[in-house]
């Protein structure tokens, strides 16, 4: 089982994460082309660090952390901000119902609601739609088995939610949990600035859409 925590610029959080969730998995950060001391701290700390030569963003780190489960044979991913925000006693919440068999996909719900408009809207759909009431909470987890049937975590720049909504349109058994954040230290969140998150939010919401009713994403 691992965690995949993809960082940009999160030398402040970065060691403090890792050091929570190591109790409940094998941490897997990507890098992405971070220009601070994110890389070191991670070197340091004896992680599995993936890294990108230029910043490609938060769904092509996220795409990679993936890629390297598959090659490290994990079962079971689970992603998880490097922020900070996220409460790594959380997961053995997440990790329990996965390992059980219970379900193939367990999703978060932000105990802080939504902060954009954007997100509010995004959500209230898959509420109508699946049941899920915040499909843009970064703590997710997945049996590998939905990554290897979709095909890949992302395509189309999604914000972290393709492979849930892909697998939600199949049918597969999911639940969801609470989850305790804290408030961010510093930093752009992985949404941008207010208007440009709101603008990517939108776009992926507006994909989301024509995926589900004309093409699954494929």
């Amino acid at each position: 089982m691992v965690i995949i925590i993809p960082a940009f610029n999160e030398s402040e959080t970065i060691a403090q994460v890792i050091n929570e969730v190591k109790q409940y998995g094998q941490p897997i950060v990507v890098d992405d082309c971070s220009t601070d001391e994110t890389y070191i701290k991670c070197i340091s700390e004896g992680v599995d660090v993936v890294r990108h030569a230029v910043n490609l963003g938060y769904d092509a780190a996220l795409q990679s952390g993936f890629e390297h489960a598959v090659k490290l044979d994990a079962n079971i991913v689970i992603t998880f901000d490097a922020d900070g925000q996220h409460t790594a006693g959380v997961l053995q919440e997440v990790l329990e119902p996965l390992l059980s068999g219970k379900v193939d996909m367990v999703l978060g719900i932000r105990s802080t609601g939504f902060a954009r408009i954007s997100e509010s809207t995004f959500s209230f759909y898959t509420k109508l739609r699946f049941g899920v009431d915040d499909i843009l909470c970064g703590l997710k987890g997945y049996n590998i088995k939905l990554y290897m049937t979709h095909g890949c975590f992302d395509s189309v720049r999604s914000i972290g939610t393709e492979l849930a909504l892909s697998s939600l349109k199949r049918g597969v058994c999911f639940q969801q949990v609470h989850v305790p954040t804290r408030q961010r230290i510093k930093g752009i969140t992985r949404f941008g600035s207010s208007f440009g998150g709101n603008i990517s939010i939108f776009r992926a919401f507006l994909i989301a859409i024509w995926a589900d009713f004309y093409n699954n994403w494929d």
